[in-house]
């Protein structure tokens, strides 16, 4: 048979034709256990052979009884295990059929879009806000970190929740809880700066459930070779909700007032979870609407790590004891501590270097976000081509990783020279750019070294990454007010970025460990 397993419903529809229409099945024979035909005459049932010739949904049969071929005829046949790829195929009566996990990848991005449009909208309206209450630097740090101080709290329990009950609903849960905490936002900053910051906690206590969900619905629903692009476009929509916040929050605010953005992100964070709930499975082997070839193509190609036990807890001791977990846990940290130095600073930057307004300051920070999006694929891609076409998963991993730190590094040490905000912005957008192929290296790492765990691990290693990006958040305030410029800040970054790609080269593997 071919490489996909064939299971074929056929009806005779007439005999003796000899230009059976074309078919969408190669020529092939197969071998039948019990006679094809039932036969009215006494004589011995030979096994039959059903010989199908041609590539139609007609197909020209032939019924071979001792080596000859005794008569022809013609069956209708419609066949249901044809291997796809993710972006579909033809089913019944040649309808185009969308695999179930394109589906699931679909939501999921679409959720992450909304969980960093959500973050970034108080990166926007934060400029007002200070301007409004009288906040210097310093405490517009402390503003900005506050939504850490939940997430920090929520990753471990979140990823330990995930390896238990799967991610459907524990991703629920946070939309829920992030978007009623994203609707209250305005008028807890109206109140007090004491409630201002509680909401932005509780709302980071939400979204720490988001990225552990995130790797092990896709863990789940994706073969090997299809998971770094899987988790690209995700990733991707994670990084488009930058562009959408920072491009409409300015817009929507100058519209409908400072309680406008808010408004319209927790809305559509609802409509979301609406869909997620109807629409979505844990597993695959839950779902009622996939095909039989989908679901095998799934289970052949990932591991079999068995869930956790009830009241069993991940051996957090075990997991510190290897290397290639301080390899994780490490590169995360560095990736958050760059990544939200550039999230939470960037209009505050263009604003303070090169004075542009906050509209224009907008627009200079979403480019980069946007290339994001489109590098997080190109990468995911790169990685899951390498991976077919041979290349061990521990090579894949660390040329990605590489290429995540080295390239970002660089381009932070140029943004100190740039005279111009269009110059920063291509330093900047080159620095995003080369990140985003972390996502295919340390972001992926989790599963190939702990399946069974990847989502307690993700947890921790999350967690280690949020206390990085408090300390670098609260502390680029600190040195911008110090010093009076980004550029000190921008260069110890940098430094950080290329240590960690020495030790991710000398520690991390992509085989199993745990």
């Amino acid at each position: 048979m071919a490489a996909a397993a064939i299971r074929s419903k056929c009806s005779t529809v007439g005999e003796r034709s000899s230009n059976p229409t074309n078919t969408h099945l190669n020529s092939t024979t197969t071998s039948f256990k019990k006679p094809l035909f039932g036969f009215r005459y006494n004589t011995d049932r030979i096994w039959g052979k059903l010989s199908l010739q041609g590539g139609g949904r007609i197909n020209r049969v032939a019924v071979v009884e001792r080596g000859k071929v005794k008569r022809w005829g013609l069956v209708r046949c419609t066949a249901e295990g044809i291997e796809r790829g993710m972006l579909g195929g033809r089913g019944q009566e040649s309808n185009f059929v969308m695999p179930e996990r394109l589906k699931v990848v679909a939501l999921m991005a679409c959720v992450m879009c909304l969980c960093n449009a959500d973050r970034v909208v108080m990166s926007v309206a934060v400029v007002p806000l200070a301007a409004k209450h009288g906040w210097n630097t310093s405490f517009l740090g402390i503003v900005q970190s506050s939504f850490l101080w939940g997430y920090i709290l929520s990753s471990v329990v979140g990823g330990a929740l995930v390896d238990k009950y799967g991610g459907k609903r524990v991703i629920a849960w946070g939309v829920f809880l992030w978007s009623l905490a994203t609707f209250v936002t305005p008028w807890a900053a109206n109140h007090s700066t004491m409630s201002l910051l509680a909401a932005r906690a509780f709302f980071g206590l939400a979204e720490g459930v988001a990225m552990p969900s995130m790797n092990i619905i896709l863990s789940r629903w994706f073969p090997c070779n299809e998971r770094a692009t899987a988790v690209g476009l995700s990733m991707g929509g994670f990084h488009l909700g930058n562009v959408v916040g920072l491009v409409l929050t300015p817009i929507v605010m100058s519209s409908i007032g400072l309680t406008g953005p808010f408004i319209l992100f927790s809305s559509l964070g609802l409509l979301w979870l609406k869909t997620w709930t109807l629409q979505i499975t844990n597993d695959p082997q839950e779902s009622r609407s996939i095909s039989n070839s989908e679901l095998r193509l799934i289970q052949e190609g990932k591991s079999n790590a068995p869930p956790l036990k009830k009241g069993e807890f991940p051996p957090l001791r075990l997991l510190l004891s290897k290397m290639p977990t301080w390899a994780i846990i490490f590169a995360n940290m560095t990736n958050n501590w760059g990544y939200f130095v550039l999230l939470s600073w960037m209009p505050v930057y263009f604003k303070t270097v090169f004075n542009v307004n906050l509209k224009q300051a907008a627009w200079f920070s979403a480019v980069p976000w946007g290339t994001m999006a489109f590098s997080g694929y190109v990468a995911g891609a790169a990685s899951d081509y390498l991976i077919k076409a041979g290349y061990s998963l521990t090579f894949v991993r660390k040329v990605m990783q590489s290429i995540g730190f080295i390239g970002p590094g660089l381009a932070l040490l140029c943004l100190n020279y740039a005279k111009s905000p269009a110059v920063a912005s291509v330093f900047i957008t080159v620095a995003l750019s080369l990140s985003s192929f972390s996502q295919a290296g340390f972001l992926l790492n989790m599963q190939d070294i702990a399946p069974q765990y990847a989502g307690f691990l993700h947890g921790i290693s999350n967690s280690a990454g949020t206390l990085a990006a408090i300390i670098s958040t609260i502390g680029t305030g600190y040195f911008v007010q110090w010093l009076g410029s980004f550029q000190a800040f921008l260069t110890v970054t940098a430094g950080l970025y290329f240590v960690t790609a020495i030790f991710w080269n000398l520690f991390a593997t992509g085989e199993r460990v745990f």
